[in-house]
């Protein structure tokens, strides 16, 4: 594999007619947890990975994914993504250089964006939907609502172009969200995120219940009878297999992978083999055959050696199981007399979330005509992990019946299958 111009580091061709797959291919010099960034940006533009190849030899890298838009109203700016990609893979020139180097990224600034509105059904999803159109991504969230129907919306978002420090982008933003509003838009204000951020980021109020219910052990039994295993979708799940082959190549550890097929699979394995610091040097991720997915994975230890400690490939094997079952957790609970809807998810070491989580759940909740009194997205520690965690408080008064066991599992099943492209 030899260098590419700059200009050819990220190639995507897009498909000659509608329905077909566009093609992004990267060739770039190679480093840890590359793929897994790759197809962190790819899911969040909104794109399903139908299949993929992945050839490195330790210095560079060569990527092919074919992906599909997941959602039919989704406006893709494809100069953008390529940005994206291109702002996360090593510089030819600079890479002999830097990769002796520990990388330490500079942080992104976060701004506040705070708008104070009269509220009105699906308006969380609404602005959801304008933030991901500006590539601006939510880092943490408190939403209430008033007594008098008003609401009072606090964000705190980066912006994935890097462009938030200037004052068009500002008044650009500003001027989104005030045409999106129209009247009911009372205020809408940003800025710099101050001391406010830090505070907003921990969770101290999950109840010791709802902990255990969202973050037990991982080793998950099938015959679960939590309320967030208790569907068909998830009784398919334990058809997954995983298989450990030390005998095929004599440099590398073959992991092979069949489960069900869901959003984001691709990069829940990656980010697992860069939380355990896996090196891969090839992955095939075959074409979905009646929901099931293949992958066939040739990787190493990060000192080059294969994987042949039992403990290791246990430990390795528990998580990706683990990440195939359920990458997000969906429960309902109770606050006080109020219904409070809880998703949970995994951060990576680096400190990334799952992209479109808290768009999909607020879309979810549209599309059943369930209000949201208040939200908030915050960071919990369980289990020697971190965790993303949003909680919905819904309004009781909505048509959507939440009374009923019947009514909350369909509730759980359309979030849980919203989440996981189902």
């Amino acid at each position: 594999m030899g260098a590419p111009e700059s200009e050819d580091t990220v190639v995507i061709e897009l498909g000659k007619k509608v329905g077909d797959a566009h093609v992004i291919t990267v060739n770039c010099p190679d480093r840890t947890g590359l793929c897994c960034d790759i197809c962190r940006i790819v899911l969040d533009f909104g794109l399903y990975i139908t299949k993929g190849d992945v050839t490195t030899d330790g210095v560079w890298c060569y990527i092919v994914l074919w992906v599909v838009p997941y959602y039919d109203s989704l406006r893709l700016r494809w100069s953008h993504l390529k940005n994206q990609l291109v702002s996360v893979c090593p510089s030819c020139s600079t890479y002999f250089v830097l990769n002796l180097m520990s990388s330490c990224p500079a942080s992104t600034p976060v701004y506040l964006l705070k708008f104070f509105c009269l509220d009105r059904k699906g308006l969380l999803h609404d602005v959801t939907r304008v933030l991901t159109e500006l590539e601006l991504s939510i880092q943490t969230v408190k939403v209430t609502t008033t007594p008098d129907g008003r609401v009072m919306d606090l964000f705190f978002i980066t912006d994935n172009m890097d462009l938030l420090h200037t004052e068009k982008r500002q008044e650009d933003t500003r001027g989104k969200f005030r045409s999106v509003l129209g009247e009911a838009c009372i205020s809408c204000e940003l800025q710099l995120a101050g001391p406010e951020y830090e505070c907003h980021q921990n969770i101290p109020s999950l109840s010791p219940a709802v902990a255990e219910e969202l973050f037990t052990s991982e080793e998950l039994t099938y015959e679960d009878n939590r309320v967030q295993l208790l569907t068909d979708d998830m009784i398919k799940l334990k058809d997954s297999t995983i298989t450990v082959d030390n005998r095929l190549s004599p440099a590398h550890t073959l992991l092979r992978i069949s489960c069900v097929d869901h959003r984001g699979l691709l990069y829940d394995v990656l980010r697992t083999f860069k939380d355990f610091d896996i090196k891969m040097s090839y992955g095939r991720f075959s074409p979905q055959t009646q929901g099931h997915r293949d992958l066939d994975l040739f990787i190493q230890l990060k000192d080059g050696n294969k994987i042949v400690d039992p403990d290791t490939q246990n430990s390795l094997c528990s998580r990706l199981k683990a990440e195939m079952l359920h990458p997000l957790r969906v429960i309902i609970t109770n606050r006080g007399p109020d219904t409070e809807l809880v998703v949970a998810n995994p951060v990576e070491i680096s400190g990334k979330g799952r992209p479109r989580v808290f768009y999909d759940v607020t879309l979810s909740l549209k599309v059943l005509g369930i209000c949201i009194f208040s939200a908030e997205i915050r960071r919990y520690t369980a289990s020697d992990r971190e965790w993303e965690v949003y909680r919905f408080l819904l309004d009781e008064s909505c048509l959507f019946e939440l009374g009923s066991a019947s009514a909350m599992n369909e509730l759980v099943n359309k979030v849980r299958r919203t989440l996981m492209g189902w």
